[in-house]
């Protein structure tokens, strides 16, 4: 992606310091490191920073992209669980997506919470405008305390239209379930045929080139399963026994989308999206009373 051209480098530049002399000319390219993709996260603001947009930027730093982010609601909790929900106003929240798009190119959108009917449609009537730019949906309608983070509207709005645009979706068990009306599956070839359904909806909406991770953390075994083309792929996982889980479908799907920024064929951007979550949970440490949050830096302590 070519930066915007109020970003293209000068050919070679001088410093002033403070006396008045300069320092001689240097090139750009010595002095400046390349530029790194730029996602953009659209989700929800969690204050204690271990889901939502918060988590989003610090698993994108983390991952080495350049991160921006567009809030659809704001929510009171803490590692204790989710007190309360309050939806922006969707006129906002499409005018901060207008704003940042005339600025930049965005290499990945990882969509998240939507909190409301009215902001999920503004949100999704947007995204038709970025055209072949990927998009991961996590599509979020309970928190782990059981909150609704997504009303019964917005549930309906995913299904029909998110579908159609998404390139990439994420659910859970409990997700696949809701956005099929199946019952939560307990075994791999439920899993598979709920998935296959999944795909099949997407394709009756227009779009038969939805990937489909189905994250299988909440499980004792905590295997993800990738449909893509037809195909299915199981990636083993590893239990960690930790209370710090919370944000992790968050972490995972921002994950994803830092690496499909970066290029990463479906498999490998699985697989190492999953490697991250994994190593985020094993090196995570406690933060609060209740379900604390992944240590996004862990590869760097």
């Amino acid at each position: 992606m070519s930066p915007p051209p109020n970003q293209s480098p000068d050919p070679e530049r001088s410093v002033a310091r403070a006396d008045g002399s300069v320092l001689p000319s240097i090139s750009n390219a010595a002095a400046r490191p390349s530029s790194p993709p730029i996602v953009l996260s659209i989700a929800g603001y969690d204050p204690s920073a271990g889901a939502g947009v918060l988590a989003d930027l610090k698993t994108f730093a983390a991952l080495g992209v350049y991160g921006m982010a567009s809030i659809t609601a704001l929510t009171i909790q803490s590692t204790l669980g989710v007190r309360k929900v309050m939806g922006l106003d969707p006129g906002t929240v499409t005018e901060t997506l207008e704003c940042l798009a005339e600025d930049v190119c965005f290499d990945a959108i990882k969509v998240g919470m939507l909190g409301t009917e009215v902001v999920a449609a503004s949100v999704i009537a947007w995204l038709e405008g970025q055209k072949g730019v990927p998009v991961v949906l996590d599509p979020v309608m309970k928190s782990s305390s059981g909150k609704d983070l997504l009303d019964s509207k917005g549930c309906e709005i995913l299904r029909r239209a998110g579908l159609a645009r998404a390139d990439w979706i994420t659910p859970n068990f409990a997700e696949l379930a809701a956005l099929t009306g199946e019952q939560v599956p307990t075994k791999r070839e439920e899993t598979e045929k709920i998935a296959q359904e999944l795909h099949r909806m997407a394709a009756d909406r227009g779009n038969p080139n939805l990937k489909i991770v189905v994250t299988g953390g909440h499980a004792k075994t905590p295997d993800d399963l990738l449909l893509v083309d037809g195909t299915f792929r199981w990636f083993p996982g590893e239990w960690v026994e930790t209370r710090s889980t919370h944000g992790t479908g968050c972490t995972f799907s921002s994950a994803l989308a830092a690496q499909i920024a970066w290029g990463d064929e479906a498999w490998d951007a699985v697989a190492n999206a999953k490697s991250y979550v994994t190593g985020a949970l094993r090196h995570a440490y406690p933060v609060g009373e209740g379900n604390g949050p992944l240590n996004h830096s862990w590869e760097k302590t």
